[in-house]
């Protein structure tokens, strides 16, 4: 090697040493990851490096002849193989290993039709930047703030991610949102052999034509609608800290919109790339998983500055897959209802600009003789996300409309959702979120009261918020990991927690009332269905014997002209007699929750609030069961 052509390959050496040993402090870092911004790109060169390849006369296989054999089995393996290979980091190591088996999954997905050739990459780039050796072309909009992990790229590799990502800016311009899409093409680049395979790669993950497994959205609304999707989940398995985020007067909203970039933008280049090993085959559900394990480890200030210090990338893993999430199917429903929910309120592809002011309710003219305008907001936060979007409406309330179960059903028959709140003579404050329309009592041929409602349903008290939610209805049966069911926020929900505060309460009723039975079984009328991942009651309630203690996960809601039912088995969660004078609370199997308040209570008020303006999304879930 002449002394020029050593000179050239000592620098760029030691600028691929640098830029590993030293990505910390540069300018645009966010959360300690090392960040591109805008404001470092109004000149930069076009063409990135050429000329000698590092080891490029080398048979790397020979030298390492595990990582041949670790290949051959990669492409021998099929899907589910290939997932747990991904999981148990297969393919990690060297470096050329994870980059045959990127191209091999990558290649092997179903998608719309995408020219593979690398001349048309380059054709492409020729219409965007001509024959222009630098360029102060504007990062595309859909990137959001216009940031680029450097994730140990170079000056050159940076230059290619800018292109890259321009040029899909032109051939897809149907993307108007996607700040997902530098993160994975700086990453991507890591493992592609040009810019155009890094380019082909990222194409065929945005044309990929499978609902159940989306990879990436491209507009807003589908963006905001992932968001309000991850916000529920959250909903479901990080409790506690829902609540303080909602008492500390956040905007859930604001909060659950970076939920993503705590992936692709504040974990480490390490950590990131293991996501990227699961994501590859798995799909949008694996963000879920990732980020739902980040949540509850960081709470309510999520950053991932310290995660390497606390938590090893097979240990955020382990806790991500453990949490038992819906299927691919389920979660897609819910994410067709929130995206729906944004749409009526006004919410398109292009409007995240007014987003702020089209999303936060208004609590601070809120009045109620139940609850402050505070408590409200905190109970509003436990709400699912399609419906927190909109306004309380009062529907019912006994200071205004009396003391009369007929006229309280007359009141709120025809709205869906609805949250009950009632004070006692003791001023105690409890209700319940009811997910279907009281309606809904009347279509069943029985004497006796019949159950019906979804498992979003849940129970809760106020002044020391507790929430009692059913879980085992919502998804199949299936318990969430214990060290996600954190729960002293009182709301009941239906696998919820017994107050640790409060007296147990014996199962066996010493109530005088007529006990509501459920049999198993019972071919469904899903109809009414309002959310996904849940089981509808069963029908006709009937004389049976009592059922297991699972099965009370199907009885929410029941009533007829002499009381309203919430919950069922083991003792209802709230009962209220036909004069609305009284009622009694007791342990509830069906949202595992202890008595509300004082077992047999005197109405001081009881208040019913709906959506405003919202509407059911019953006929995405018509076919649940």
């Amino acid at each position: 090697m002449d002394e020029h052509r050593f000179i050239i390959f000592s620098e760029r050496i030691n600028l691929l040493i640098s830029s590993f040993l030293s990505p910390i402090g540069r300018r645009g870092s966010l959360k300690g990851v090392p960040m591109m911004t805008i404001s470092e790109s109004e000149n930069w060169e076009i063409s990135s490096c050429s000329g000698m390849k590092y080891g490029q006369f080398v048979d790397w296989e020979k030298i390492d002849p595990e990582a041949s054999e670790r290949y051959q089995r990669i492409l021998n393996s099929d899907h589910q193989e290939l997932k747990t290979m991904g999981r148990s980091g297969f393919w990690v190591m060297p470096h050329t290993l994870r980059a045959k088996a990127y191209y091999h999954i990558i290649h092997g997905i179903n998608c719309r039709s995408i020219k593979p050739d690398r001349d048309h990459y380059q054709d492409v780039a020729k219409k965007l930047f001509g024959e222009q050796k630098m360029s102060t072309h504007p990062f595309p909009e859909y990137m959001d703030d216009g940031v680029i992990p450097r994730y140990c790229l170079n000056k050159a590799g940076l230059n290619s991610v800018k292109k890259v990502l321009l040029c899909i800016g032109k051939h897809l311009p149907d993307i108007n949102f996607c700040p997902i899409l530098p993160a994975l093409v700086a990453l991507l680049l890591h493992f592609s052999e040009d810019e155009a395979e890094c380019f082909h790669s990222v194409c065929r993950l945005i044309a990929y034509n499978d609902p159940n497994k989306r990879y990436i959205d491209q507009t807003f609304l589908t963006y905001r609608a992932s968001c309000m999707t991850f916000g529920d989940l959250a909903n479901k398995y990080c409790r506690g800290i829902r609540k303080l985020i909602a008492s500390s007067h956040q905007n859930l909203f604001e909060f659950y919109s970076d939920w993503i970039m705590w992936i692709f933008a504040d974990l480490p280049f390490t950590y990131a790339m293991r996501v990227l090993d699961v994501y590859l085959l798995e799909g949008y559900k694996v963000l879920y998983r990732v980020a739902l394990a980040l949540l509850s480890l960081y709470k309510v200030s999520v950053s991932s500055r310290n995660v390497v210090r606390h938590c090893t990338v097979e240990k955020l893993l382990e806790r991500a897959f453990s949490i038992q999430l819906a299927t691919r199917r389920e979660l897609n429903l819910l994410f067709n209802a929130n995206k729906d929910s944004l749409m009526q309120k006004g919410i398109n592809t292009l409007q995240y600009k007014y987003l702020h002011s089209q999303t936060v309710v208004d609590f601070d003219s809120f009045s109620s003789s139940v609850v402050t305008g505070t408590e409200m907001r905190i109970v509003w936060a436990w709400i699912p996300e399609r419906f927190a979007l909109f306004n309380p409406q009062k529907l019912f309330s006994t200071n205004e409309h009396g003391r009369n179960l007929a006229s309280f059903y007359s009141r709120v028959e025809g709205h869906e959702p609805a949250v009950l709140l009632l004070k006692t003579m003791d001023e105690e404050v409890c209700g319940a979120f009811l997910s279907t329309d009281l309606i809904e009592r009347k279509k069943y041929d029985s004497e006796e009261p019949a159950y019906f409602g979804t498992g979003e349903s849940f129970v809760f008290t106020v002044r020391e918020i507790t929430i009692y939610r059913s879980e085992r209805a919502d998804f199949a049966n299936r318990q969430p990991s214990p060290d996600l069911r954190a729960a002293r926020v009182c709301v009941y929900t239906s696998s919820g927690k017994e107050d640790s505060s409060s007296t147990p309460v014996s199962t066996t009723s010493t109530t005088n009332h007529t006990t509501l039975t459920c049999p198993a079984g019972t071919l469904q009328d899903p109809s009414y269905l309002t959310i996904p991942f849940t089981s509808s009651s069963p029908g006709p309630l009937s004389p049976s014997p009592k059922r297991a203690k699972e099965q009370g996960a199907f009885m929410f809601i029941a009533g007829d002209h002499e009381r309203l039912v919430i919950g069922g088995d083991g003792g209802h969660a709230l009962c209220l007699q036909a004069d609305l004078e009284g009622g009694y609370t007791e342990q509830c199997d069906t949202f595992e929750s202890a008595a509300l308040c004082k077992r047999h209570f005197k109405i001081r008020s009881l208040e019913v609030w709906g959506i405003q303006n919202s509407t059911s999304f019953s006929h995405y879930f018509s076919y649940c069961h």
